[in-house]
């Protein structure tokens, strides 16, 4: 079974790490297969870099519109800098990231697994309860020798902690109160 990485906490940075990982194994000549949960967006650099890195970079999104800047009646959160209203998940986003977890495993029961699966945001949607944390531990039982997992999210339960190989926390030491998102930069 591969390693597995986890990159968790309050910091921004989680998935750009993810992604540093990934550019560093397509460069290499690596199979890569991301898979973000809770995201929907498609005009993120990770998305439009799949027409660029060509076909060892592949990118799935199983979220759905509304998550972030969502209607009243959802949560305020503080988001590398700036606030965000995030609703409440819903039945609809259970059966969302469900798929994304089947999805997963049938990419690394195929006949050609990547040597490196990103699970982008499994750790947030696990705390959340948008999936079973012990779906995500049969899952990451189940990896191939030569595959690799990055698992990503602001809050993680303490089960993923211990099944990690490498676990990293991205801590905000400081943001200004104020801040706009820059394209290329936070996406």
């Amino acid at each position: 079974m591969g390693h597995i990485y986890l990159y968790y906490g309050t910091g921004g940075g989680k998935t750009t790490a993810s992604l540093g990982i990934a550019l560093r194994s397509v460069a290499h000549g690596h199979h890569v297969i991301v898979i973000q949960f809770l995201k929907h967006w498609k005009e993120t650099g990770e998305y439009k870099a799949a027409k660029l890195l060509g076909p060892n970079y592949e990118i799935h999104q199983f979220g759905r519109q509304g998550w972030i800047k969502a209607p009243k009646g959802g949560d305020e959160v503080r988001i590398g800098g700036f606030k965000a209203s995030v609703r409440r998940p819903s039945e609809e986003d259970k059966g969302v990231a469900a798929e994304a977890l089947r999805y997963a495993e049938r990419v690394i029961k195929g006949d050609h697994p990547p040597e490196l699966l990103i699970l982008d945001e499994v750790c947030l949607a696990a705390h959340m309860n948008i999936v079973d944390t012990a779906d995500v531990l049969a899952l990451l039982d189940k990896l191939p020798e030569t595959t690799d997992a990055v698992l990503t999210g602001r809050y993680t339960p303490q089960k993923l902690i211990d099944r990690a190989d490498f676990v990293n926390e991205v801590k905000e030491i400081k943001a200004p109160s104020t801040f706009v998102a820059r394209e290329g930069i936070q996406y």
